[in-house]
């Protein structure tokens, strides 16, 4: 399918460096590279999901207000079909988790951070692992 505006959710990220996201991203997450332009701008892909990840030199980096440079409580959010397996096979990678796992009446939840700090939920819908 060709990629439009119709078929693909942007967020962006703002990382300290892009690299480093590339690397957390694809490697622990799944996603795939659809652009670098290191040091200053990546774009990955996961299904749907086109994860803008800008550097400090990027445009996206440099129209954020200084008073909102620190990453924020949102989050991307993942819904994998083992949490179980994903938690271990990311503590294995050695990862660090931000939260202990939550259990409410949709699922379960974890998260962990990228490394610039940003949130990742990983998520199993109530009935899944």
């Amino acid at each position: 399918m060709t990629e439009t505006v119709d078929n693909v959710v942007s967020v962006r990220y703002i990382v300290d460096d892009v690299q480093a996201a590339i690397d957390f991203y694809t490697t622990h997450l799944g996603f795939t590279v659809r652009t670098a332009h290191v040091p200053a701008f990546a774009d990955v892909t996961r299904g749907p999901l086109r994860l803008l990840l800008s550097g400090e030199q990027s445009s996206g980096a440099r129209a954020t207000p200084p008073d909102a440079k620190e990453p924020g409580r949102n989050r991307i959010h993942l819904v994998v079909e083992d949490l179980d397996d994903e938690i271990e096979r990311l503590r294995a990678a050695g990862l660090s988790f931000r939260s202990d796992l939550v259990t409410g009446p949709g699922g379960r939840q974890i998260l962990l951070a990228d490394p610039s700090g940003n949130l990742v939920e990983l998520f199993a819908p109530a009935g899944r692992g």
